[in-house]
């Protein structure tokens, strides 16, 4: 396997201790114990940007299965897959919103956000005390206020008002603090994200072309999550909201970093190449790397918790622990003339079509109803290469498919934002532009299937914007809060029991018992 040099720059290993956790945390330091960056140009605060990527990739808050929960299983096109008994109180929780204030995947999501957002205030409150100003550890400073807002983010969409800690402590009593406005909260997000705009780098590529940090933060993905942020916000007025998204996209485009990915499944390829990793289209990834026979093992659970696992079948098909599948309404809804259903759907009982549609040449066991971990589809985007499965020796699912990335930002995403922005600011020649080239790429040369659209008045090319978003990233964890923001979530999610107050979840109760009263429950729950 092709040495995957998106892990060498995080070889620095931190052993995190986490005394108490909530509103009142206090943290011991992380030592690196080990470094592999000689001849690297680090800045002062090189220890504790790494700290940071380790936490996203080895924290369950944002790298498995409260992560899925969260983002994905709640709408209509995910559900939790695997059996009814493993993990019975999601289905309850995410699936038919029977909101608890009180579970581990709950409590872990509030904590490990919060774990990261003091780890960064951290790393800020070490670059004041050193005064550094030389352009590497301006990076690294551009690192922390990214972590920063891309974890509020994440916390605002999913709590509303949350505690707004923009300092570090160490005695716990200071990091008891009640809801903060969320006006306020975004303004702290786009304060941050503008820092890191300003200090991250374009690329990191050496001046012989050769990425030094694939995965590492730039200024795309600085961009690109403040195209999402003011996406989201229903605090500003649609004029300037709409504006910022275009502007924040139209700064992507124009640097000239990325491109679409040639085709549909190249960006899923996660083989023994290792081509589908950090492509042109890819923004951010979090890394994971798993060597022969697993080896230098730096691999994370988020392609494991989702592939397949056939109850009934043998070993070979026991490749990871079956959360995050498919739903018979995305199947049903979802055109068959569109070949992305068949690039992101994996079909039980057939062959999974080869290369053209990312598949490996097999056929997969049939449905069986009645065997408890058996589903009818499986999520196509983290479907493991067999070859890997071989060469790591992860081929079950103790331990299968921890190689895979997770593609947190994406350039087609910019494309769409794009085209919603424009579309609402009623330029819907340039949304059609924008959702044109998304179909392009999908029909990937077979123009008898998704024609072009015509640019068209601005409720029907809502719609349209819609459904290709739908389809592009089905099962990526975008759909829920593209409904929630769009005021879509009753009309699609009321049926499994979605309300209004559901588009925030109840803050832990963990949280406020530890807070003595600083911190109250959303006012709905």
């Amino acid at each position: 396997m092709k040495r995957n040099k998106n892990l060498v720059w995080t070889s620095i290993m931190f052993i995190p201790t986490l005394i108490l956790f909530f509103g009142c945390q206090k943290f011991l330091d992380r030592k690196p114990l080990t470094a592999t960056l000689d001849d690297l140009n680090q800045g002062a605060l090189e220890a504790q940007s790494l700290g940071l990527y380790n936490t996203l990739r080895d924290y369950a808050g944002f790298s498995t299965l409260p992560w899925i929960d969260f983002n994905s299983i709640r709408d209509d096109d995910a559900q939790k897959g695997s059996s009814t008994t493993d993990g019975a109180e999601i289905n309850a929780e995410f699936e038919t919103f029977q909101y608890t204030k009180d579970d581990w995947a709950t409590n872990t999501y509030w904590n490990d956000h919060y774990y990261m957002i003091n780890l960064a205030n951290k790393e800020l409150y070490y670059a004041d005390s050193l005064k550094v100003t030389d352009e590497a550890s301006l990076r690294n400073i551009g690192e922390a206020h990214f972590f920063r807002a891309y974890s509020y983010f994440e916390l605002v969409k999913a709590y509303g008002e949350v505690p707004l800690i923009d300092f570090y402590y160490t005695n716990p009593a200071d990091g008891l603090k009640p809801k903060a406005k969320v006006e306020d909260l975004y303004n702290l997000i786009v304060a941050d994200l503008d820092v890191a705009a300003q200090y991250l780098p374009l690329n990191w590529q050496l001046a012989n072309g050769t990425n030094q940090y694939p995965g590492r933060l730039t200024k795309g993905a600085a961009h690109t999550l403040k195209a999402q942020v003011y996406a989201f916000r229903q605090d500003v007025a649609a004029g300037e909201k709409w504006t910022q998204v275009k502007n924040a996209c139209d700064s992507v485009i124009l640097s000239g970093q990325y491109q679409l990915a040639t085709k549909f499944t190249d960006i899923w390829k996660d083989g023994l190449d290792g081509d589908g990793k950090n492509g042109t289209e890819s923004i951010f990834e979090m890394q994971a790397y798993v060597g022969e026979n697993g080896k230098n093992d730096k691999g994370t659970f988020w392609g494991t918790s989702q592939n397949v696992r056939q109850g009934g079948a043998s070993v070979e098909w026991n490749l990871g622990w079956g959360w995050n599948t498919p739903t018979d309404n995305l199947v049903k809804a979802w055109p068959d003339a569109d070949p992305r259903k068949w690039q992101t759907v994996l079909f039980s009982g057939q062959y999974d079509g080869g290369d053209s549609s990312g598949g490996y040449g097999a056929t997969l066991p049939a449905y069986n109803p009645g065997v408890a971990l058996d589903q009818p589809y499986w999520n196509k985007k983290v479907y493991s290469d067999p070859d890997v499965r071989k060469f790591t020796g992860q081929i079950n699912s103790n331990g299968g498919a921890s190689w895979i990335n997770h593609r947190i930002l994406r350039y087609a995403d910019v494309i769409l934002m794009k085209a919603e922005a424009a579309n609402e600011l009623g330029d819907a020649t340039t949304a059609a532009e924008m959702v044109n080239t998304i179909r392009a790429r999908a029909r990937n040369g077979n123009d008898s299937r998704l024609p072009d659209v015509s640019p068209t008045d601005q409720a029907s090319m809502r719609t349209i914007i819609k459904n290709e978003r739908r389809w592009e990233f089905a099962m990526e964890g975008y759909r829920f809060y593209d409904l929630v923001r769009w005021g879509d979530a009753i009309s699609a999610l009321g049926s499994l029991g979605y309300t209004n107050r559901c588009r925030y979840y109840p803050i832990p109760q963990k949280a406020i018992d530890l807070s003595g009263g600083v911190l109250v429950q959303n006012p709905e729950w």
